[in-house]
């Protein structure tokens, strides 16, 4: 292998091996001890990213200290997305051979276990389980063991082949077997693994999805002709025409032409913005309504979408792994399990002087101790807690979203399409009487979201709107038309003043008291005088109030972050009753937004539906995205609402919390059964069958406490 280059200053390699949280522990350990090396390894992408000093150690170097902990690593390849639906189905084929013959075995040791036949066909059924469904957890456990070192894995296969292994000596011993036990435990665990593999490859399909937004083509411009290249060939200096209705191929700057650009699959923001020469402009927005020539001056992985789609994987990326509060004491747990029953095994073969009378207590200690319980404690809230959640519209990603949800005290709230509409909408009309007739009438032919409000306002009065003529449009000023026989001007007040109407004093005074209170004002006029004045505003959503109001009684902070001027955010956080407003954010700037709280020791979750929400969901300590926003936004979030319902934030906030205390209680109740038994089975007080029962008895009292999560309301 080649050294890693002295330039190279940051390097992203695959980690494979990786079955849980304390894994992707030991392999950041493991390259953290290497001399001018700083990792941060995340479980959930299966992803190592290495800051490396000037003088850092060779390849191979990394590896054969990665591999001495029984994993490997390679340089990153980008098959994420193929690799979990490759690891999805491999544990899925595993499931459908535990599930129905696990059940199977189940069913003959309970009914028939004095019966040759059916000892002998469980022991049949329960084999392929064992080496085949669980064949991933004994092969962890091996690898675990020649690293000296032990996980999960270690605790399914110990219990597991314990409870197998008992069972096909019982069985040549007319004894009780176990071999149901065995097969049922790993068919749970696998059905875990399975779910847990269906929610990888999020941050390799956000990057795609956002690749995908950007036009595949550009018409390039040399001299009188017009040439359609694909945007990938775009150089900076072209020259690039961009007609309506089309998407800007890539970031430049505006030499001539008149258009609105809808920027919101960036920005989020609902209101076009107006563009005329000299004006930037960013790939992949929307040209509305005029014809522009860009001069493209950033092209390719320059432009704002590309720096976005690297600001999604690095956030993505930077997470520490979580990890699972099993593995957190499987390290301590297993080897003291092995070692109390290798002592009762030696204690009792010592005063029974019969191999028989140390294989039984001591295979008491490991049965009762199996990690049937321990294993099911997380999976069967998870499954629980989020298949609940999907019957109220909450898709939650896993465990460690549960465990970060419990620590949240900041909820920063999105502005435009989360906690507004997302459209403009006609809130309030000051003037003439007929200032909204002739308005409609006069923007009836006109395709502007603001102009669409006021038609949209009229009908909904139920004003009968004229009919318009001699329609012209001055593009990002306002329009002019003839309506019964009136010349009629709608739009800015500049525009106005420009074709020589009288502006009253008064109504200056109501169009300043409209935009104080945040709303877009454009004026009408006609014969000469501006007549009237009309606001419209990104409202509130429903229940954004109420939304707030329940975030505050969970003991949290609520905050809000737009690209708005201050005085919109202000009057729109005054009427939710939001905590904190941070105004003026750009897109690329909502991310340092997020870390900024998170320096202040808060710990944040970020609720968003657009584009440039992805690296900040991602950033943040808990992500959550509105289901009717981008495929982007929900990719990078933990969890997703599929209602466009803001009491969904409250009630995912609760559910999370819920379903991790039920883990935490599951842990408790899985531990105290076996713990407690221990002392009891080394001391022969307790034979397998008692054992056995245990373990019953603590796998029934978790299953039985998760299923109590199906009652949660939102």
């Amino acid at each position: 292998m080649a050294k890693v280059e002295e330039q190279e200053k940051e390097l992203r390699l695959d980690v494979l091996g990786m079955t849980c949280g304390s894994c992707a522990a030991r392999v950041e350990k493991a390259l953290n001890r290497q001399p001018g090396v700083e990792a941060s390894v995340n479980f959930a992408t299966g992803e190592a990213l290495l800051r490396l000093a000037v003088e850092s150690p060779p390849f191979d170097s990394l590896r054969q200290a990665v591999q001495a902990k029984g994993y490997d690593i390679r340089v990153h390849v980008d098959e994420a997305e193929e690799a979990a639906r490759a690891e999805e189905r491999a544990w899925l084929t595993r499931l459908l051979v535990a599930a129905p013959l696990g059940l199977a075995t189940l069913v003959l040791l309970v009914f028939r276990m004095d019966e040759e036949w059916a000892r002998w066909t469980a022991f049949a059924l329960a084999t392929p389980v064992q080496f085949y469904a669980g064949w991933p957890f004994l092969r962890g456990a091996a690898v675990r063991a020649k690293a000296r070192t032990a996980n999960m894995d270690t605790l399914i296969a110990l219990g597991t082949l314990a409870a197998y292994l008992y069972s096909v000596w019982a069985l040549f011993g007319q004894e009780d077997l176990y071999f149901d036990s065995s097969a049922v435990i790993i068919a749970f665990i696998v059905l875990g693994r399975f779910l847990e593999a269906r929610a990888k490859g999020s941050a390799s399909q956000a990057v795609k999805r956002l690749l995908e937004l950007g036009a595949k083509e550009a018409r390039v411009v040399r001299g009188d002709k017009e040439l359609r290249l694909p945007v990938d060939a775009v150089k900076p200096g072209w020259v690039l025409k961009v007609l309506p209705g089309e998407k800007i191929p890539t970031d430049g700057r505006v030499l001539e032409g008149e258009s609105a650009v809808d920027e919101s699959m960036l920005t989020g923001e609902s209101v076009p913005v107006e563009k005329t020469a000299g004006d930037d402009v960013a790939g992949a927005t929307m040209n509305l309504d005029g014809m522009l020539l860009v001069e493209a001056t950033r092209v390719g992985s320059d432009t704002a979408l590309a720096q976005i789609v690297r600001m999604v994987a690095e956030a993505q990326g930077s997470k520490a792994p979580i990890q699972r509060l099993a593995d957190r004491v499987a390290g301590i747990f297993v080897p003291i399990v092995m070692a109390i029953a290798a002592v009762t095994a030696v204690a009792w073969f010592v005063a029974s002087g019969t191999a028989r009378g140390a294989l039984v207590p001591a295979v008491a200690v490991l049965i009762v101790a199996c990690p049937c319980a321990l294993g099911l404690a997380t999976p069967a809230a998870i499954v629980v807690g989020t298949g609940r959640g999907a019957q109220l519209g909450i898709l939650i990603r896993g465990g460690e979203v549960l465990e970060r949800s419990r620590r949240i005290d900041v909820v920063v709230f999105d502005k435009t399409g989360t906690l507004t509409e997302g459209r403009m909408r006609l809130e309030d009309v000051v003037g003439d009487e007929r200032t909204l007739e002739l308005a409609a009438a006069g923007e009836a032919w006109s395709e502007h979201p603001i102009a669409r409000a006021v038609v949209t306002g009229a009908a909904e009065r139920g004003l009968a709107t004229p009919a318009a003529t001699d329609f012209r449009s001055a593009v990002g000023r306002g329009v002019r038309a003839r309506v019964d026989g009136v010349e009629v001007l709608v739009g800015r007040r500049a525009f106005l003043e420009e074709e020589g109407a009288e502006i009253p004093g008064w109504l200056r005074d109501e169009a300043a008291r409209l935009e104080s209170a945040g709303k877009t004002v454009f004026w009408a006029a006609w014969d000469g005088k501006a007549r009237g004045v009309l606001a419209v505003a990104d409202g509130l959503k429903r229940g954004a109030r109420e939304a707030v109001h329940e975030l505050h009684r969970l003991g949290v902070e609520v905050a809000m972050i737009t690209g708005d001027n201050r005085a919109t955010a202000e009057a729109i956080a005054n009427q939710a009753g939001v905590d904190r407003v941070l105004a003026d954010v750009h897109p690329a700037e909502k991310v340092e937004e997020i870390r900024r709280l998170q320096a202040e020791g808060k710990v944040v979750a970020m609720v968003g539906d657009g584009i440039n929400d992805g690296p900040a969901l991602a950033q943040a300590d808990l992500g959550i995205a509105i289901g009717t926003g981008t495929d982007v936004a929900i990719e990078a979030s933990d969890i997703t609402l599929m209602r466009d319902d803001l009491a969904g934030v409250v009630a995912a906030i609760r559910l999370s919390r819920r379903t991790f205390k039920t883990i935490e209680e599951n842990l408790f109740w899985a531990f105290g059964y076996n713990v407690a038994a221990i002392p009891l089975a080394a001391f022969g007080l307790l034979n397998p069958i008692i054992a056995g029962a245990a373990m019953a008895m603590s796998s029934v009292s978790v299953l039985t406490n998760s299923l109590r999560l199906r009652r949660f309301e939102r």
